[in-house]
């Protein structure tokens, strides 16, 4: 697979990077944080088919084919997606995991200690992008048996200006950078929306609209990026054990959309 897809045309230039959104330009402003700058190694990611810290269920998810060893956010993280096709305004990517194969997780030995992660069913996980004029839509279909219970978040970060001024605003909400520091590793839930709208100081502001998800978490470390994170479920402030009790359950076919919206 190319290293490099980039999408274009006459409003915006998007860059992936192995299915990864790292650049997201409109009229010469970067939206996404830059891999190599301070806050996160990474600019986006998935997780599947949980969110959240399972060391506090022993890295456990109780299902209905056994249990599975899974670190934080799941193991999508640690497959690497193949590129199915690109032209100049979309691309897809797939992942494919067989049940029950053992992935190797890279948190191992430094943060976890577990070693191997495992599922114990199929699915196939694709990442669609499609660059719109202003807006790039990014859908997630995933087929796996009916019945399979999972989470879903969307893991993105967004490129800020070093000033720590920025705000959120969710309907009648508004969220500082403040806000969102003090919730720590919890990261912070704005529950029950589907948009949620970053408000910038050096350049337009951006909306993210989402279909599926209902939910964001919000976390940062540092004053010149946000990870707003699109989320079925929130499971940080909760005492909930991992368990198909308490995750969504496939149809068999599913499918998320996130929309980026430079305003």
């Amino acid at each position: 697979m190319k290293t490099k897809v980039i999408l274009q045309n006459n409003f915006s230039t998007v860059v992936i990077e192995k299915g990864e959104l790292i650049s997201f330009i409109k009229n010469n402003q970067e939206f996404i944080h830059q891999k190599g700058n301070k806050g996160w190694r990474n600019s986006d990611d998935e997780m599947f088919p949980v969110i959240g810290p399972t060391v506090k269920n022993n890295f456990r998810v109780h299902t209905k084919n056994g249990d599975a060893i899974l670190d934080q956010h799941g193991l999508l993280r640690e497959l690497d997606y193949n590129l199915i096709s690109s032209d100049e305004t979309s691309a897809k990517f797939k992942k494919e995991y067989i049940k029950n194969t053992l992935v190797t997780n890279s948190k191992f030995p430094v943060k976890s200690k577990e070693e191997h992660l495992n599922w114990p069913f199929n699915f196939t996980f694709e990442k669609h992008f499609t660059l719109e004029n202003d807006i790039l839509k990014i859908d997630f279909i995933i087929h796996s048996e009916e019945g399979m219970p999972f989470m879903l978040g969307y893991h993105p970060a967004f490129l800020l200006s070093n000033t720590g001024k920025e705000i959120l605003e969710s309907g009648k909400e508004k969220i500082t950078l403040k806000d969102v520091y003090k919730a720590g590793s919890n990261a912070f839930p704005v529950l029950g929306t589907e948009k949620i709208t970053l408000k910038n100081i050096n350049k337009n502001d951006l909306e993210i609209t989402t279909i599926g998800f209902n939910n964001f978490m919000l976390w940062t470390e540092v004053d010149n990026m946000l990870c707003i994170e699109p989320i079925t479920q929130y499971t940080s402030y909760t005492d909930q054990k991992f368990s198909e009790e308490n995750m969504s359950l496939s149809k068999g076919k599913n499918e998320f959309s996130v929309i980026l919206n430079v305003l």
